[in-house]
């Protein structure tokens, strides 16, 4: 099983829920909005490049818009192998958590 690192976990889950408007500033934003946490854009960049390689992203460009300067937005779309391994990684923290809540309760 090939495992995922957090940010890679969660570029994927952006992406999924962006549902074809995914592009690296979108991505970004949608972090930012869910988690609080915004990483640098070579960070990011770097992860939707080996989330690519590894099969888990396709990419395409868009046309190019004026607000841009006449250059084309690189739009993401999840795979199924992005998503069979989202539903591996989510069934391994759920089987990780469970039980937890009672000693989790006791510590603050």
């Amino acid at each position: 099983m090939t495992s995922l690192g957090e940010l890679e976990q969660m570029v994927l889950l952006a992406a999924l829920r962006l549902d074809g408007k995914a592009y690296a500033v979108s991505i970004r934003d949608e972090l930012t909005e869910q988690t609080g946490r915004s990483p640098s854009r070579g960070a990011l960049y770097t992860v939707l490049e080996r989330l690519e390689s590894k099969g888990y992203l396709s990419s395409r460009m868009g046309d190019p818009t004026p607000e841009r300067g006449g250059r084309s937005k690189r739009y993401y779309r999840v795979t199924s192998s992005g998503i069979r391994v989202l539903k591996t990684s989510k069934q391994a923290m759920h089987r990780l958590w469970q039980g937890l809540d009672s000693i989790l309760d006791k510590n603050p």
